[in-house]
């Protein structure tokens, strides 16, 4: 029905899906792409009398049998062939906002398996984190993050690690680098075509006390960005709020330029980016993931914007937290 409304909204009668992120929605969950980095080796047509659902013919056996929703109009495409010709029917790629817009609020079914992948996601990087010790490398730490969400399901598209060593690389791909006193543990995973994101922080003995102000405060940033994250408003006003919060708490005016400051997520990491010239609207029930950053720190979860608030996804009871601003926040775990 949303993409029925859709063709009213834009005044088509077919419109072709072709991206992975409007693939995975509209095909429930199904795993569109054979590299996590492919084309998809799906396509779908929508019209008014029906979908028909055109699958490269080397896939279409196990697709039909594993991926796709029963019961659909499936057309086998040589290999070599484009999947769709692009007569006839208009092209996401010209309606990209309004496709968006379309699976920003998540159904009942969908939000059953994204809690599940929040959860499952976060479990997990409990369970490394716990067994983690300074001797152990970067690449130990995220092969161990990766397998045990391979283990569940789950695509573990993005893992950093940084060790006491990298703690300033805002993106730390892991290293043969030992972790030394600190570990900082980030996951971008999908399952079911949706994604959760969050971090996790270790200290391997005292915290030091202008470290552990500095994650106060970046607390407080991200407390700001949460009030701003408002049904109806758009993402441009809510980064723009965001981007004054870093200074109201002792960091430097320009910090939210050096990092992505994060945005909605759900079928994509960031679905979409937020900046100052994204003007998406923010509706209910949406996932977000904010990522408030400063040199050697990083926050990060997943949340949900509903009526009622917002209530982060991410959640593992055994991880430390205190509250700030009327819910749980992640602290640094002290083994």
């Amino acid at each position: 029905m949303r993409i029925l409304g859709l063709l009213d909204a834009i005044g088509q009668e077919a419109l072709d899906l072709r991206s992975p992120s409007a693939l995975a929605w509209y095909l429930e969950g199904a795993r569109v792409t054979v590299s996590p980095v492919g084309d998809p080796v799906v396509a779908v047509r929508v019209d008014r009398l029906g979908d028909r659902v055109f699958v490269y013919a080397n896939e279409l056996e196990r697709l039909v049998a594993e991926e796709l929703p029963p019961g659909l109009d499936v057309t086998p495409v040589p290999w070599h062939r484009p999947l769709l010709d692009r007569s006839g029917a208009a092209q996401e790629a010209a309606f990209e906002h309004e496709v968006r817009a379309a699976r920003t609020s998540l159904l009942p079914a969908e939000l059953e398996r994204y809690r599940g992948l929040c959860t499952d996601a976060a479990r997990v990087v409990t369970e490394v984190a716990s067994t983690a010790r300074p001797k152990h490398t970067e690449r130990e730490i995220a092969g161990r993050v990766a397998g045990s969400l391979a283990s569940l399901g789950v695509e573990p598209l993005v893992v950093l690690v940084a060790g006491a060593s990298r703690v300033l690389a805002r993106h730390p791909l892991p290293t043969d680098a030992r972790l030394g006193d600190r570990l900082m543990i980030t996951v971008s995973a999908r399952r079911h075509g949706m994604f959760t994101n969050l971090t996790r922080w270790v200290h391997f003995g005292k915290v030091d006390k202008v470290l552990a102000d500095r994650l106060a405060a970046l607390r407080r940033v991200e407390a700001d960005a949460f009030a701003a994250t408002r049904i109806g408003r758009n993402l441009s006003s809510v980064l723009a709020d965001i981007s004054t919060a870093y200074p109201r708490h002792g960091f430097s005016p320009d910090e939210w330029t050096r990092h992505h400051q994060g945005g909605p997520t759900g079928y994509a990491g960031r679905d979409p980016r937020a900046t100052l010239e994204t003007f998406d609207r923010l509706g209910a029930p949406q996932p977000f993931a904010w990522n408030p950053t400063a040199p050697g720190v990083k926050i990060e979860d997943t949340v949900l914007l509903s009526s009622s608030g917002l209530e982060v996804l991410t959640v593992d009871s055994r991880w430390p937290s205190l509250e700030v601003a009327g819910l749980d926040r992640p602290i640094a775990l002290v083994p």
